[in-house]
């Protein structure tokens, strides 16, 4: 018998470039650079979207959001989530919850955790209290440590009805 409980795991990076402005959980927090990117760039829900994808057995965010398809150029990746949240439901499959940490030196999230949190409940259709957002850092350690970029990592737990 297969287990109807599924796992899921995402992860997601980018670099920063010149800008004035960062797309994270779906905020846009005021920033000294934006992150390179065929959409948004918004690596957390990008880490979302494959957790849940992975979980789900299908695929991931580029084969269903390819940055070579023009109609994602500049996208923004809460419709992506959306989607997903889609493509999930569609497989008679119920999103359990969500765990998300995004790993940067700065910006600092803290002020922005329960708007993303709610952000992602609601493209996803779950209550706020199955969602879960923090933040690490990397002590100045790697290609985040020393600020070029962030990265993001997440679970998802599904459930098959």
């Amino acid at each position: 018998m297969t287990s109807r409980i599924r796992i899921g795991h995402g992860y997601d990076a980018h670099r920063f470039q010149a800008g004035d402005v960062v797309v994270i959980g779906g905020v846009r927090i005021p920033f000294d650079h934006s992150l390179a990117a065929h959409s948004d760039g918004d690596v957390l829900l990008h880490a979302v979207c494959d957790a849940l994808l992975g979980a789900a057995a299908l695929g991931d965010i580029g084969r269903h959001f390819p940055d070579s398809n023009v109609e994602f150029k500049g996208v923004d990746s809460r419709v992506l989530l959306r989607e997903v949240a889609k493509l999930i439901h569609g497989e008679n499959m119920s999103v359990l919850n969500v765990d998300a940490t995004l790993i940067a030196e700065r910006p600092k999230i803290a002020p922005h955790v329960d708007t993303m949190r709610s952000n992602i409940a609601a493209d996803l259709g779950i209550a706020v209290g199955q969602v879960n957002v923090k933040g690490t850092t990397t002590e100045k350690m790697g290609f985040t440590g020393r600020g070029e970029g962030i990265a993001a990592d997440a679970v998802a737990l599904i459930e098959q009805l």
